[in-house]
């Protein structure tokens, strides 16, 4: 179906593309010409326009712009590029002819707009933090997801891949967490649209389903002056999505494609089946050694495979007389390299901005949908492949169990032992589509008798809908007691806003000041269905009935706001926010949180000691304070007094009647907002007319009333969990950016980028108990029974870990179960376990290079992170004797940590299996040939970039990724490495 949509797609595009050009045929009088820097290097992407008119085109990679459909006479030409003054040329025009512009830089109008959310401010204006991506500088290759794109390229944000699966999503962090129990994640905006940040069945990742190939920047906002307008969602950052549109001008056409093949980089390091021989001859029973098998099986290679991607996408835009279109479509299939793994999207988008009233009105409408489809392979095959005996082959002649080789206890499958990992995989079924539609039509209009004034409507949805069955046959060891299994899943979504401001700007001459003003109002409903479904066996026999056919999940959140910018002698600026929000996840005599922020920007390049010097191009000091909230990631309805409704299971008998009954559900009455106070000291700077250019910030963010469910005495209310607010954290942190152009000349350049963030995150209460060692449990482990590894505790970093210290004999071999009596009471209990490290890193960076020779760039993106720990729950379970060794009649694999230890049993506790992450990693190397003009007329352009992702890591950790978000290391899917070849086509 995908496939359809996307060919059909195809040539509606192409009969679009011929139906413009055609039109451009008839066109008579045209000006042409190209647009150049002071160097003579060509600008793709400058405006050049007919001053009055509402005639304007963008230049192309060469530079080169046409106008065409002009009406003889004498008219003001204008050309302008970011970052150069504007250039205009007054001529006759009586017939077609070429005007070429050459502009020179201005490095005081780098990067001139900001978007900053409801509007957009001057660079030299903005109070806030905020760094923006370009789509130029975002990270190349396969990128299937958003998140992906500017991972390693802002200073003080974190992005952590969840795994290698098709579409994998991220954990993005600005500034360290700030919740404990409720979301850590960003807000997302996307041409205005607030997205709604929940998962979506069916989908591996809700961000996936946005096309990367449609989006124009990234603009990240990370104090509360920054994020303040947005309150209540904005505790933990915000980035707002650009997406591409069209530019007045003749019709363009662009195709792109890029091809990889991506490869297990690294594999879990276990015993081959001829070391498992050689340990269970040497250490085990008459009984054990007559269980190995003569095979050499590799399982890990067996269930991973090399898998291919291919990403194409289409776009045509323009402008017809004053409407900018663009339409996109895009097609990915990505496999997995987790055999049966796979996804496919399709996507489209559409913006069209026409224009009314002499520009008066703008009307922004924009339409990003995609269609999914995916098959989700069994993932629990990955920790079988690391266990399961390699003596013993992949299939037996003998089985029952559809051929495949399993461990069994009589006439069944050995319920204790792991399962086949190639059966895992072939005998499951886990498919799924999923829908998504982001759109919103965003109106403005300047009055006519007071054009500083603008009002602003913007109205959207986030809507989708996902769904999918999970099965498996009959003879499958995994579910052989049932007979097999079937059951579907689905569920949707239906998110709406509408938003509402006023803006007033308006240069004050006489007093030499700028105001701007915005006032506004915003109403959100967001709503979530799962629905229930029978679980069957493969021969039909109805296995569970689901006690109600849906559960429907819904709040609303309703939002005044308004912002002062006032800027006195373009050097001091003033800036202040404010926004109250309603919340119906919260009881209504404590619904409203009120949210202000205020700035302080002293423009010091703008003062006269500073003003004529030509070695500092930009010197700009912030200060700014600010509180915002976070209701996110908990119940709807966690202060109502409300009641769950047996399972079937559960039904009470009266006489020869079953019934149901209610059960009454914890709940705190006066649950109440998670608020964030920030503080922040910033410095833009740059020197040399812009070579150099960067900024520092410091700063301390408070969070109060955390959210978090905990645990409560039996009888105090009516479960022993209850969500509610338990405390206090921080986080303080530095974070900084340096860019320099080091080489720049006709045909050599040469530009650098580097950032790092110092960020410590600290619990400084926990108001539900008093004790100074109240522990609230973070990070629970494979293996044993409820073994938690990781706590909250006031005075340390969040998810520390909790371990006992290991002791060592002289050769540096641990001990088993012999540790540090840290109390002296004479024996080892729990009280002589401590606090030992965090997964979370004191300290990451990003550096990025670009290389440019005539028409070869050469780029790369490396990473480091310092200070990570991570618990090797790999090891801790599988690497000791007593895992190979089984007496439930089965033989397992062992990690070849058993080597380093000698451990017979499980050891979880010991602090030996904390280690340390640390690493270096390349993300990315590039190399892009830039083909150039393919005919005479230059109208069509060509280039070729390949590349290779996550192209080496170091590390001193011995696991096959230092690189985790929780910090426990258990059956990660590997990320691949990947080799991509692309193809950019312009018409």
């Amino acid at each position: 179906m995908v496939r359809d949509f996307y060919n059909w797609h195809f040539r509606l595009i192409i009969i679009f593309v011929f139906s413009f050009y055609g039109v451009s045929a008839q066109q008579n009088l045209q000006l042409s010409g190209k647009v150049v820097d002071e160097a003579g290097h060509a600008l793709a992407g400058a405006t050049v326009s007919i001053k009055g008119s509402g005639k304007q085109a963008s230049t192309d990679q060469s530079g080169n712009y046409v106008l065409s459909s002009l009406s003889a006479g004498t008219v003001i030409v204008e050309a302008s590029y970011v970052g150069h003054s504007s250039s205009e040329q007054r001529i006759n025009l009586s017939s077609s002819q070429v005007l070429d512009f050459t502009l020179s830089s201005n490095a005081e109008e780098i990067g001139e707009v900001v978007v900053i959310g409801y509007g957009t401010v001057e660079r030299k204006h903005v109070t806030g933090s905020v760094s923006n991506v370009q789509s130029k500088d975002f990270q190349k290759g396969a990128i299937t997801s958003p998140d992906q794109l500017i991972q390693g390229k802002v200073a003080g944000v974190s992005i952590t891949s969840n795994g290698g699966s098709p579409g994998a999503g991220s954990n993005i962090r600005i500034r360290g967490g700030a919740s404990l129990s409720a979301s850590n994640n960003p807000l997302i905006v996307v041409d205005g649209n607030p997205l709604n940040g929940s998962g979506i069945s069916g989908a591996a990742n809700p961000l996936s389903l946005i096309n990367p190939n449609d989006i124009e920047s990234m603009t990240i906002l990370k104090d509360a002056n920054a994020t303040a307008i947005y309150g209540s969602r904005a505790s933990n950052g915000v980035i707002l999505i650009t997406t591409k549109t069209g530019k007045i001008g003749r019709p363009k056409l662009g195709l792109s494609t890029v091809n990889s093949l991506s490869t297990i980089a690294n594999q879990v390091d276990v015993l081959s089946a001829d070391q498992v021989r050689a340990f269970v001859n040497e250490k085990g029973t008459a009984a054990q050694k007559g269980l190995l098998g003569s095979a050499n099986t590799d399982w890990q290679d067996l269930i991973y495979k090399n898998a291919f991607t291919t990403d194409n996408n289409i776009s045509l835009s323009g402008g017809l007389k004053n409407m900018p279109y663009r339409v996109s479509i895009g097609y990915l299939e990505q496999e997995g390299n987790l055999r049966s793994d796979m996804l496919r999207r399709g996507s489209l988008g559409v913006n069209i901005s026409p224009r009314f009233f002499d520009n008066h009105l703008k009307l922004d409408i924009n339409f990003k949908g995609s269609m999914t489809n995916q098959n989700f392979a069994n993932t629990g095959a990955i920790g079988s492949a690391i266990v399961f005996d390699p003596t013993q082959p992949v299939y037996d002649p003998a089985s029952p169990y559809g051929g495949f080789f399993e461990w069994q206890e009589g006439a069944v499958p050995n319920s204790l032992s792991p399962r086949n990992p190639v059966s895992q995989l072939e005998n499951y079924g886990n498919r799924a589509a999923a829908n998504r539609s982001i759109g919103n039509a965003q109106l403005d209009y300047s009055f006519h008798f007071l054009p500083e004034l603008h009002a602003n409507i913007n109205v959207g949805y986030d809507i989708a809908a996902g769904k999918g069955a999970t099965s498996i046959p009959e003879f499958a060891a995994s579910n052989f007691a049932n007979k097999g299994f079937f059951q579907r899943y689905r569920g949707k979504q239906n998110n709406t806003f509408i938003e509402g401001y006023l803006n007033y700007v308006k240069d004050i001459e006489s007093i030499r000041s700028n105001i701007n003003v915005t006032a506004g109002y915003g109403y959100y409903d967001n709503k979530e269905t799962s629905f229930n479904y029978d679980s069957y066996n493969a021969l039909g026999t109805v296995l569970t009935t689901p006690t109600f056919p849906d559960n429907v999940q819904q709040n609303r959140l309703l939002s005044y706001y308004g912002r002062l910018i006032y800027s006195i002698a373009d050097r001091y600026i003033l800036s202040g926010t404010v926004r109250a929000d309603g919340s119906s996840k919260f009881n209504p005599d404590g619904r409203w949180g009120i949210f202000p922020s205020a700035a302080f920007t002293w423009r010091i390049k703008g003062e006269n000691f500073l003003k004529d010097n030509a070695s500092v191009s930009d010197l700009k000091l912030r200060i700014s304070y600010g509180e915002t909230g976070n209701k996110d990631g908990i119940s709807n309805y966690g202060f109502i007094p409300s009641y769950y409704y047996s399972s079937n299971e559960s039904q009470y008998q009266i006489g020869d009647q079953f019934y149901h009954v209610y059960s009454p559900i914890a709940y705190d009455a006066s649950l109440r907002w998670e608020s964030t106070a920030t503080s922040n000291i910033g410095l833009d700077y740059g020197f040399w007319n812009g070579r150099i250019y960067g900024s520092i910030d410091a700063y301390h963010k408070k969070t109060k009333d955390l959210l978090a469910t905990i645990e409560i005495p039996v009888g105090t209310n009516y479960s022993n969990q209850l969500l509610t607010n338990v405390g206090n954290m921080e986080n303080r942190g530095i974070e900084g950016s340096i860019n320099i152009q080091a080489i720049k000349s006709d045909h050599f350049n040469w530009d650098l980028g580097f950032n790092m963030t110092v960020n410590e995150s600290k619990v400084t209460n926990l108001t539900l108990n008093d004790n100074p060692g109240y522990q609230l449990a973070a990070g629970w482990i494979t293996g044993g029974t409820g073994n938690v590894i990781q706590y909250h505790t006031v005075g340390l970093a969040p998810y520390q870990y909790f371990v006992y210290k290991q002791v060592y004999d002289q050769q540096g071999m641990p001990l088993e179960g012999v540790y540090e009596d840290l109390n002296g009471d004479g024996a080892i209990t729990s009280a002589d376990r401590y606090y030992y490290q965090k997964p979370a890193p004191d300290y990451f960076m990003g550096f990025t290079t670009s290389i440019n020779y005539k028409k070869f760039t050469l780029n790369t993106v490396i990473r480091a992170s310092f200070g990570n720990y991570v618990y090797d729950n790999i090891s801790s379970n599988f690497g000791v004797a007593r895992n190979i060794l089984n007496p439930s009649r089965f033989i397992n694999n062992a990690t070849s940590d058993v080597y380093s230890t000698n451990f017979n049993n499980n050891q979880y506790y010991s602090d030996y299996y904390i280690n340390n992450a640390s690493f270096l990693r390349m993300d990315n190397l590039g190399l892009i040939y830039n083909v150039g003009n393919l005919d005479k007329e230059g109208t069509v352009t060509m280039t070729v970039n390949a590349n290779v992702q996550n192209v080496f890591v170091v590390s001193k950790y011995k696991g096959i990724d230092p690189e985790l978000f929780n910090g426990i290391d258990y059956t990660l899917y590997p990320r691949p490495r990947i080799y991509s070849l692309g193809l950019n086509f312009g018409f």
